[in-house]
C-alpha cells in the first residue's frame, strides 16, 4: 500500500473516532438536559399538587370543626415558619396576631400557606392560589386570619412524603370599630401580598416589625370604615402518612 493510501486510512480512522467521540458527547449533553427538563416538571408538578392539597385541606373561613387532610410531594420539604398579621391605627399597633404558616419547597418552586392564603413562586413571580379572607367595601373592613396552632414534626422532608393534617377549626369576630386602619401581613412573598392590595385600592409600604429579617407588606386602605377582625383558630396536628 503507498504511502498516500496509507495516510487516507489513517485519516479516514482518526476521523471516525473523532466523530464517535463528539456523538458522545452530544448523547451525554443531551441525555444530562433530558435529565434536567424531567426533574423540572417533576418539581413543577410537586408544587402545583401541594398547592391544590393546602387549599383543600387548611380552609379556616369555610370549615368548622375537625376534619383533616393530606399533602403530597415526590421530593421536596414541607416546614412550619411563624408569621404574623399586625393591624395598625395612628396609634400604633392595635392587634399582633401569631398566625403561622407552612412552606413546601424542592429545587426550583415554592409553595407557602399563611394567614388564609397559598401563595405559589418566588420573588415577583409569586402569585396567590387562593385568595386571603379579606374583604373590603366603601365603609366597611373585614380582616380574616388564619391561625395556626400547629403541633407534630416542624420539618417532613425526603421523598415520596404524605402529610395528614388534622384540623380543628373555630372562629371569633371583634369590632375593632370605626378607624383607619392599616393590615401589616408578614411575608416571604411581598410583591403578590402588594398586587392584592392594589386590587382593593390600598397602598403599600415594606417593613420589618421584629427585626427577624422577614418583610411585613402594610396596606393603607383609605378614609375611615368599620373594621372587623375575624379570626380563625386553626387547631393543626401534622403526622405522617
Amino acid at each position: 500500500m503507498s504511502a498516500r493510501l496509507t495516510g487516507r486510512a489513517q485519516s479516514a480512522v482518526v476521523g471516525v473516532a473523532l466523530l464517535l467521540g463528539v456523538t458522545m458527547l452530544s448523547l451525554g449533553v443531551l441525555t444530562a438536559s433530558i435529565g434536567t427538563v424531567v426533574q423540572s416538571n417533576a418539581d413543577a408538578a410537586d408544587a402545583g399538587r401541594v398547592a391544590t392539597d393546602l387549599d383543600a385541606a387548611l380552609d379556616p373561613v369555610s370549615a368548622t370543626g375537625p376534619d383533616s387532610g393530606h399533602v403530597s410531594f415526590t421530593d421536596g420539604k414541607l416546614r412550619r415558619v411563624d408569621r404574623s398579621v399586625r393591624l395598625l391605627n395612628d396609634s400604633g399597633v392595635v392587634r399582633n396576631e401569631s398566625v403561622g404558616g407552612l412552606v413546601y419547597s424542592n429545587e426550583h418552586h415554592r409553595v407557602a400557606f399563611s394567614s388564609g392564603a397559598v401563595v405559589r413562586g418566588t420573588g415577583e413571580n409569586a402569585r396567590f392560589t387562593a385568595d386571603p379572607p379579606l374583604a373590603t367595601s366603601e365603609n366597611v373592613l373585614l380582616v380574616g386570619v388564619a391561625r395556626l396552632n400547629a403541633s407534630g414534626p416542624d420539618t417532613v422532608d425526603g421523598t415520596n412524603q404524605r402529610v395528614r393534617l388534622e384540623t380543628n377549626v373555630s372562629h371569633r369576630r371583634q369590632s375593632l370599630g370605626n378607624d383607619s386602619y392599616r393590615v401589616a401581613v408578614e411575608t416571604a412573598t411581598p410583591a403578590a401580598w402588594e398586587r392584592y392590595f392594589a386590587r382593593q385600592n390600598a397602598t403599600t409600604t415594606r417593613r420589618d416589625f421584629d427585626g427577624d429579617g422577614v418583610t411585613s407588606v402594610v396596606g393603607q386602605y383609605p378614609g375611615d370604615r368599620t373594621t372587623y377582625l375575624v379570626v380563625h383558630d386553626v387547631r393543626l396536628v401534622m403526622r405522617h402518612g
